[in-house]
């Protein structure tokens, strides 16, 4: 070297200690003599490379001085040297070997093949000697073997270190590291096996096998790691069962302890054979039958998932992969046992539990986000689903994912972030383990360890920072993944299946629908092979869905309509990127999918309007009603982006579509009462109506090319005002306005505009839309239908003063302002304050007059044909007879009983029972008739998607409506006898407590 490195300089080419470094280079320089190492900035280039520079140099150091016939290769650049630099600058415990076997320098410098048939060849010459009559002691005999195996191992190993380390891309590099590494290690079980055999007097008369099992089997080893592994072994040439179990056992614990043991070699890694039947307290070596028996009547589940990834590695490999033939069948039928994939998961949360708390959020392969997530969802969804797909049968961890991608078990970008990150974390590991050759899955906790960790992995610069930053979005994902991956509902109900079911094959097809009760099997057929056909990713999908959502369809009342909606779904939606995956993936949306299609027309109605509205069943949260500020903004913001009067209703009314689905599935999945049905169908509602009002107002003044002369205001009557809407409510409304101006001309313009806005709005809600259209009836105006549809207030105020009729000081009991102008709105409702809370209560007059209404009402309002005792509204017993009950407790003393001031019926009556009104029986037999009432309403247009009316006489449609408001499959028919039940009972409160009759003798009995 022409002079030496300046601290700054190697400081820049990655050294921690400049000062040191520059005497070791002068050192080396002086070793290597005059004229060699001539090119500085090339070397420090090349130091710069590697993990720990430092490491590195104080390596080369030592290696020529251990053989100075090395100054050559070190002197000269190129790969040679990069190779060896690289594994000197890595690992301190490869530095140490190399310096003990300088000649094995040439397996790290040469880049040629790694031949893991040279370590049996290794200890030949042991096993030769020891089967020679003169032989040597034994314990001589099996040293040196051991030395023999440890050395020949090594040389392989560093090869296999070069590699990986100089590799361009060491994730790409890390699955066939890992492959030789299980290769290498089978070679050194092999090895052990020839050598035992040569120590063990009686070995000629006994077959015997090692299986390889974990990473070892699955061909994915690490550079240290536990290889775990079965022995068999097998009477041969006339010996007995248990000489050859004895026989085994001595050969079994010969091979783990040549692997073992320590040497002045060092030694190789543990061979465990915990995972043999009956773990550690069981016999070490079986024969096969006593492998099969035991297998066949004692495993639990957690050995099956063990024997995954078997395979043979040494000894008598056609007794191994006899073994690997008899456990197969079982290994891939044990995903079909009770219970099995709850097992498994927990099994995972246990694995997690026993984590030291200390190192937890270091653990790469334990931890949350760790290897074992990976692996443990890779292999749950192999054996849940291998057993009737055998591409899913790979021992490779990213072989299985692979395939189980390419059967579209699991989506692509999901796959591709699994593997990568796989990959990022088994490279973390290995470069962490090489570093003294230590088993340990730990990132390091020091400043020092974690720079050499993240320029071993290609970080530069702030190396330690960078590669935890890395580190840690990694174990993010992984456990984003695992836990949509691992605790599919999904998995739990394929494992139910047979075989046959999950196959889905034309024969197990028509035998399912037939046993499942689909009325109609060959149409189902139709729908099942029209999803299912091809060889598209859809249709492969479809494949591992359709046989768990069959039975899920079943579960509904109508699962032929169900599998109809299903498929006229997914032909909609079917080639976008989420449908199919949402399915898969999140959650019970699938299950969730199939129950609603099976239970209601109605959603199956909003749906094909709305196809892509599905996607709310994939989001967790997805169901629950947003409150109606956010609903109100929603509307107003779609509404904002459009000018045209078409397309701004159309924006609003869509908005009301993806809502009303929202509320309609949390309904029939039940995350919603019936209470937080009626509060956010209203909710929704009136937002619907406000932005409604709002556009229409916006379209009218645009066309009239006018400024806006009048204040509008909606008021809600009926089950609207009440806050009580169901499925089946019609919005009763009055339309109020009021001039902005009093001169006359104003006053005109200003109701000009007001019938125009009206008529504006009618329209847009009228139209047919993504929703279903919101009729708006102002029958309850004054003068009803023959009344003007818009007054100003100043018209209301001199109506309700000379002509207000009792019915509408009734029917202004439930009026609620829901959209508008408010300060018009606390003006009308001052208006109309008196009327409803009338100062005295009512005259008996009144009250006759109520009573007579309400008898002429059942008689009239009835519609013929139907039956008073099943009649939900108008019948005995039915809505109108307990909303008029209340109704008439509020008109005689809401004015002096204050919480009875609301437009809702419950909270009205439960006021009345706190005032001493009303009895809390009496309340519980009208809350009891008003609630199923209702609910039996809303049910029948959920089930029917039309209204009904009364308990339908049709079974299915019984058993259909009884099915959504709770009732197990086959009590449609109770639904007739528990109404007339609770409607009589409702009857006999009204009779007393309106009529003021004994029950079935007054006015209004039945």
């Amino acid at each position: 070297m022409t002079r030496p490195a300046g601290t700054a300089e190697l400081l820049r080419s990655g050294f921690t200690d400049g000062e040191r470094a520059g005497r070791l280079l002068e050192e080396l320089v002086e070793r290597c003599g005059a004229g060699h190492l001539e090119d500085r900035r090339r070397l420090l280039e090349e130091f710069a490379g590697v993990a720990d520079p430092d490491q590195a140099l104080l390596g080369v150091v030592r290696l020529v001085e251990a053989d100075g016939e090395l100054v050559d290769m070190v002197a000269t650049p190129g790969p040679a040297r990069q190779r060896l630099l690289a594994v000197l600058g890595a690992s301190s415990a490869l530095t140490d070997h190399l310096v003990h076997h300088p000649e094995q320098v040439h397996a790290v410098s040469e880049r040629a093949p790694v031949d893991p048939a040279a370590i049996p060849r290794s200890v030949a010459p042991v096993v030769a000697a020891a089967e020679a009559p003169e032989r040597a002691g034994e314990e001589d005999l099996e040293r040196r073997g051991m030395d023999a195996l440890r050395v020949a191992y090594r040389e392989q190993l560093v090869r296999v270190v070069a590699d990986d380390l100089t590799s361009e891309d060491p994730l790409a590099a890390m699955p066939p590291v890992a492959a030789v590494l299980a290769d290498l290690a089978g070679a050194a079980l092999q090895a052990a096996t020839d050598l035992a055999r040569a120590l063990v007097p009686g070995s000629g008369g006994v077959r015997f096998a090692v299986v390889g099992l974990g990473k070892c089997g699955g061909q994915e080893l690490n550079y240290v790691s536990d290889v775990d592994v079965i022995f068999l072994a097998e009477p041969d040439a006339g010996t007995s069962d248990d000489e050859a179990v004895r026989v085994g056992e001595r050969l079994a614990s010969t091979v783990m302890r040549v692997c073992h043991a320590s040497t002045s070699e060092g030694t190789l890694w543990p061979v465990d054979a915990a995972l043999r039947p009956e773990g550690k307290q069981g016999p070490l070596v079986r024969t096969l039958a006593s492998h099969r028996e035991y297998y066949r009547r004692w495993a639990r589940t957690w050995e099956f998932q063990a024997l995954l990834k078997a395979r043979p590695v040494a000894g008598d490999l056609e007794l191994a992969q006899e073994w690997c033939g008899m456990v197969r069948p079982l290994v891939w039928g044990a995903g079909s046992q009770p219970g099995f994939v709850e097992e498994v998961q927990g099994m995972r949360r246990r694995v997690e539990e026993q984590v030291p708390s200390a190192e937890s959020d270091r653990q790469l392969k334990l931890g949350p986000g760790g290897l074992r997530d990976i692996e443990f969802s890779v292999q749950l969804l192999q054996l849940v689903h291998g057993r009737a797909d055998e591409t899913l049968r790979s021992g490779t961890t990213l072989e299985a994912l692979a395939a189980l991608r390419d059967g579209g078990y699991v989506g692509r970008e999901d796959a591709a972030a699994l593997d990568t990150s796989y990959r990022y974390l088994r490279v973390l590991e290995h470069r962490v383990q090489l570093h003294r050759m230590r088993r340990t899955h730990l990132m390091p906790a020091d400043e020092a360890s974690l720079r050499r960790l993240g320029r071993a992995v290609g970080e530069r610069g702030e190396a330690a920072a960078a590669v935890l930053q890395r580190w840690r979005s990694h174990q993010r994902e992984v456990r984003r993944l695992h836990e949509r991956l691992f605790y599919r509902p999904l998995l739990v109900a394929v494992a139910q299946l047979s075989t046959d079911e999950v196959r889905l094959t034309p024969e197990a097809a028509r035998e399912r629908l037939a046993a499942l009760g689909f009325r109609d099997p060959a149409g189902a057929m139709r729908h099942l092979e029209a999803l299912t056909s091809g060889v598209s990713r859809r249709a492969t999908i479809q494949r591992h869905l359709l046989p768990v959502m069959l039975g899920w369809f079943a579960g509904g009342a109508d699962p032929d309509a169900g599998l109809l909606a299903f498929r006229r779904i997914s032909e909609t939606l079917g080639s976008t990127h989420w449908y199919l995956r949402m399915l898969r993936d999140e959650g019970t949306a699938a299950q969730r999918l199939a129950h609603v299609l099976s239970t209601s027309r109605y959603v199956v109605d909003l749906l094909i309007r709305s196809p892509e509205t599905v996607a709310l069943l994939g989001d967790q949260a997805g169901l629950q009603p947003p409150g109606a500020e956010v609903l109100a903004a929603r509307m107003a913001a779609a509404s904002r982006r459009h000018q045209e009067a078409d397309a701004a209703f159309l924006a609003v009314r869509t908005v009301r579509a993806r809502e009303l689905l929202r509320v309609v599935l949390a309904d029939l999945v039940g995350d919603l009462d019936q209470a937080g049905v009626r509060s956010a169908l209203t909710a929704l509602t009136d937002c619907l109506l406000q932005a409604a009002l709002e556009v229409a107002t916006r379209v009218v003044l645009d066309r009239r090319g006018e400024e806006q002369a009048v204040d509008l205001l909606v008021v809600g009557m009926g089950r609207l005002g009440g806050a009580e809407l169901g499925y089946v409510s019609d919005a009763d409304v009055m339309y109020v306005y009021r001039p902005r101006d009093w001169d006359e001309q104003t006053a005109q313009r200003a109701a000009a505009q007001a019938e125009d806005i009206i008529a504006e709005l009618r329209r847009g809600l009228s139209k047919p839309g993504p929703d279903p259209t919101l009729e708006l009836d102002a029958g309850l105006r004054p003068e009803g239908r023959s009344g003007p549809l818009v007054r100003s207030l100043e018209s209301y105020q001199a109506y309700y003063a000379r002509w207000s009729a009792g019915w509408e000081s009734q029917a202004l009991l439930r009026a609620r302002p829901v959209a508008g102008d408010e300060r018009l709105a606390a003006e009308y409702e001052s208006l109309i304050d008196p009327l409803r809370w009338p100062e005295g209560g009512l005259e008996a007059r009144t009250v006759r007059e109520i009573r007579r209404l309400k008898a002429r009402m059942e008689g009239e309002r009835l519609p013929r044909g139907a039956d008073r005792r099943t009649h939900f509204k108008l019948g005995y017993g039915g809505l109108s007879d307990v909303e008029w009950v209340v109704q008439l407790l509020q008109l005689e003393h809401g004015h002096e009983v204050a919480a009875l001031r609301t437009t809702s019926t419950l909270v009205a009556m439960q006021a009345a029972v706190e005032a001493g009104l009303l009895s809390s029986d009496d309340a519980a037999a009208l809350r009891r008739a008003w609630s199923l009432g209702s609910r039996l309403r809303d049910a029948g247009v959920l089930w029917r998607g039309r209204p009904v009316d009364s308990v339908p006489s049709d079974a299915r449609d019984a058993e259909g409506i009884s099915r959504i408001i709770g009732r197990g499959p086959g009590q449609g028919g109770e639904l007739a006898d528990e109404w007339r039940r609770t409607a009589r009972r409702c009857r006999q409160v009204v009779e007393r407590v309106f009529y003021g009759e004994e029950p079935g003798s007054g006015a209004g009995g039945p």
